[in-house]
Formats: structure tokens, sequence, C-alpha cells
């Protein structure tokens, strides 16, 4: 007996594919596969797209003209602090500078060169700006600005309440890492590593080595002090004025050292170890 088979669906089977066996005698024998020849699928249920706002601390580089001279005082900081700028982002504050988009292009090339990476660019004029250039910024206000008060004050204003806060840390701060308190003083128990990095609000406390960066009164305040015990910093900086370390007295180093302003300049103190 001889049998041949083709597809087929039979009616009052589910619709389910079948076999159809014909005899040779015309009679039909029918078969069920193990398993249907289409299955439905289903795809997995993805989920949406989110988008999500943050703020971040960038630092802003402002030219002023002569441009060229300005450049040299950014090599001269490039010298003394080689990292600086690494890993950082950089907002381009260009109110104070007349430029055409020559000039632009011109002044983001030498940026690139000392590999300052530009995340946007404040203050420049859209007639210059394309989509290929960082993207056009407004709105950012300086960290801790503090509000001028107005014409008219109040008789009896009443006083302030003293919202500081400090932060303790009772870890020393690795290389790499960066402690960000702009709310107020920051102390560190242990040591600053050499490539790590400590920003406050207010007064740096290291009661170990500092080895790394410390950025004190990084919210407006020129009163703050940055206090170590062993004074071995690759940078110090107080309300935006910097010194590296090769600009630093070498008698200082390995002492315990007070830091602080005097007439916008950087003045070191030795104080005795508790």
């Amino acid at each position: 007996m001889r049998l041949r088979a083709e597809q087929g669906v039979t009616p009052g089977v589910a619709g389910l594919p079948q076999a159809r066996l014909h005899r040779m005698d015309g009679s039909d024998i029918l078969t069920t596969p193990k398993t249907p020849v289409t299955q439905p699928t289903s795809e997995p249920t993805r989920p949406p797209i989110r988008f999500r706002g943050r703020s971040f601390m960038a630092t802003v580089l402002a030219p002023v003209p002569p441009v060229a001279e300005w450049f040299g005082d950014l090599d001269a900081l490039n010298r003394r602090a080689p990292n600086f700028f690494a890993g950082r982002p950089v907002i381009l504050d260009l109110a104070g500078l007349k430029l055409t988009r020559e000039d632009l292009d011109g002044l983001l090339a030498e940026l690139a060169a000392r590999r300052i990476a530009i995340l946007g660019i404040e203050g420049a004029p859209p007639s210059i700006l394309t989509p290929d250039l960082p993207p056009a910024l407004s709105g950012g206000r300086p960290v801790g600005d503090i509000a001028t008060p107005g014409e008219e004050a109040p008789l009896e204003p009443a006083p302030k309440e003293n919202t500081a806060r400090s932060l303790i840390l009772d870890a020393p701060v690795r290389s790499g890492q960066t402690v960000l308190h702009l709310e107020g003083d920051v102390t560190v128990l242990g040591a600053v590593a050499s490539g790590a990095e400590v920003i406050a609000g207010g007064s740096i406390h290291v009661y170990g080595a500092l080895r790394g960066r410390a950025v004190a009164g990084a919210a407006g305040n020129p009163g703050a002090r940055i206090w170590c015990r062993r004074f071995e910093p690759e940078l110090v900086a107080i309300d935006g004025l910097y010194r590296a370390a090769d600009d630093l007295d070498p008698a200082f180093r390995g002492q315990a050292v007070e830091v602080r302003l005097v007439e916008d300049a950087i003045k070191l103190g030795l104080f005795e170890r508790g």
C-alpha cells in the first residue's frame, strides 16, 4: 500500500493543520502533527523611554581681552596644575567678548588643544552659533550667589538663621574621589590622597595629610580657610583664587598649615599640631 501526504486543514479540529493521507482506494487517514506549523508569537514589553533632569556644578571660563594674554595665564595655570581641567565640565562665558564666528572657532580650537572640553556656551550672539558647536546655555548662576539688598531696606531686619551645615568624613578621601559640599564646612578625619579633591562652601579641615586639591569658599566665601596637619597639596583655593603646588613656599611642605585670604592673595601660616 502506497501513501502520499499533503497539507490541509480539516474543519472541526480547531483549525489545527493536519496531514491527510490518501489510500489508493480513495479513503482518507487523518493525522495531527505533534507541533503546530505556525505558533503565535508575543513580543516582550519594552519599558518606555524616560527623561530625567539633573543639575551639576561646572567650571566657567570667561576669557577677557586681550585673549592672547588670557591664554598665557591659562597656560601658566596648566603648567602648575596639569590635571586641573581633567574630567571637568567647562562652560565658556563669552559675555565679555565681541566675536565673529571665525574668532569663536579659533577660541574653541585653542581650548581643545589644551584638552579643555567645553560643555556649553553662554553669552554668545545666536548668529554665530550653529548645531555643530556646543549648545547655547542660559540661566546659569554662580553657586551660592548672594542677592543684593533693595534700595529700601527694612529698618529692623530680622536676623538670618545660620543654616550652614558641616560634613564630617571619618574615612580618607582616596585618589580619584571628589567630595562636594557647598552648604558649609568639610572635616576630613583622615588624609586627602593625591588625585583626590575636596570642595567646600565653607572651610576645610584635614586631620591627616593633604596631598590632593582643597577648594574652600566655593560658595562665595572669602573668609573660608583651609587647615591641615601635613601640607603637601596639589592645589589650594579659596573663593576662586588658586595656588598650585609649584607656587607654594616649600618651607611649609609637611607642616601643619593654615591657608587663608589676605587682600585677595593666598597666605600660608603655621599652627601647632594638637
